[in-house]
């Protein structure tokens, strides 16, 4: 039998504590998360909206069971990079929305409160802008109709989700604007935040880095947003034979460190200079900063994965950052992989890499 949606999001607190006596780990009590100082949130992106994959613009709902299991196994935190297409009709018609599909948004946020999961909700697709193709019909950054659509989008969910804590919901404004120009990207930003603000002046606003994540946006502090960034340097090790980079299919098989040449090695010390120190100045200024994607592609043999992946978690953990997997089932993520060179364990009808998994829970 159907439920609405508000007597959907209002579980019992009963039935969330029957989960926890079950056998999942509690929430550990913390302050109320803000801009200036977010929490060492750790967890997967979770892919069901990430793209609208069949011709009607359905996707699946989220799965409990991921939520389930990445808290039974010490995670708190899901991203979850969504396309606004999975619940429109098409790219020409932004404002009509579908609420059964949104409805799968509403118990995704239920799922975080029953396994004490956050949930970050991000326009990986926005009306105006992705990083991926195809490309949308306007441009965010210099249409004002396309602007208008994101930010009654980013206006809905904040109605939508008014009220409900910032340690259980964010939003991820953007995913990974590339080269905008900062002033450019400042006005958008603006704009998104102020449509979220009239309708929940509390919420919890996280915003990505330019050049793809990578790089801090101390124009943004004035707006009173977190800040997120990435994982994926270097790419030689994140993207090797990615179909979707071009030219990885050349690279040469990657080690860790990674010796490009005699003048140019990727380290550890390197990351921690070029990839963390101007994160830490911007934080320094009062904006919290969280990784929301990194991980290496199931073609970077797997030795090399975990020892990349080692040095990186122990520099987010030396600077109290957290962070988010890409992805939890498939080929980045703990699960179905499809890595050559693991022995996987059988796990629940799946394949799970598990000295990845426990090299995760270590940090």
């Amino acid at each position: 039998m159907a439920i609405d949606r508000r007597t959907f999001l209002k579980t019992t607190a009963a039935a969330a504590a029957a989960r926890l006596a079950g056998g999942l780990l509690a929430s550990p009590a913390a302050a109320e998360p803000t801009a200036a100082k977010l929490p060492r949130w750790r967890g997967f992106n979770l892919l069901e909206k990430f793209t609208a994959r069949d011709p009607a613009g359905s996707n699946p709902p989220f799965a409990e069971q991921d939520f389930a299991w990445l808290r039974a196994w010490g995670f708190d935190f899901v991203r979850l990079p969504m396309s606004y297409r999975c619940w429109v009709p098409d790219a020409e018609h932004w404002l009509e929305l579908d609420e059964q599909q949104l409805a799968h948004l509403d118990q995704a946020v239920e799922l975080g409160r029953r396994h004490g999961v956050h949930v970050d909700l991000n326009l990986h697709r926005a009306p105006g802008y992705c990083v991926n193709p195809p490309a949308e019909p306007l441009s965010l950054w210099d249409d004002e109709r396309a602007l208008d659509a994101c930010a009654f989008h980013w206006g809905h969910l904040a109605k939508r989700f008014k009220g409900i804590p910032n340690d259980r919901v964010s939003f991820d404004l953007l995913n990974e604007p590339g080269m905008v120009p900062v002033a450019t990207y400042a006005r958008v930003v603006k704009r998104l935040v102020e449509a979220i603000h009239a309708e929940d002046p509390a919420r919890l606003v996280i915003a990505d880095g330019i050049a793809w994540g990578n790089t801090p946006v101390p124009e943004l502090i004035e707006l009173g947003v977190g800040q997120s960034t990435r994982g994926y340097a270097p790419m030689q090790i994140s993207h090797y034979q990615a179909s979707w980079i071009r030219g990885s299919d050349k690279w040469p098989l990657p080690t860790w460190p990674l010796h490009l040449n005699e003048h140019d090695v990727w380290d550890k010390e390197r990351l921690r200079r070029e990839r963390n120190a101007p994160w830490k100045a911007l934080e320094a200024r009062g904006v919290g900063v969280h990784v929301g994607e990194w991980g290496a592609f199931n073609k970077t043999p797997h030795d090399v994965v975990l020892a990349w992946m080692r040095d990186c978690l122990e520099l987010w953990a030396e600077a109290g950052w957290g962070w988010s997997l890409w992805n939890f089932r498939g080929s980045f993520g703990v699960l179905d992989s499809g890595r050559g060179d693991v022995t996987y364990e059988s796990f629940e009808g799946h394949q799970l890499d598990r000295a990845m998994l426990e090299l995760l829970r270590e940090h």
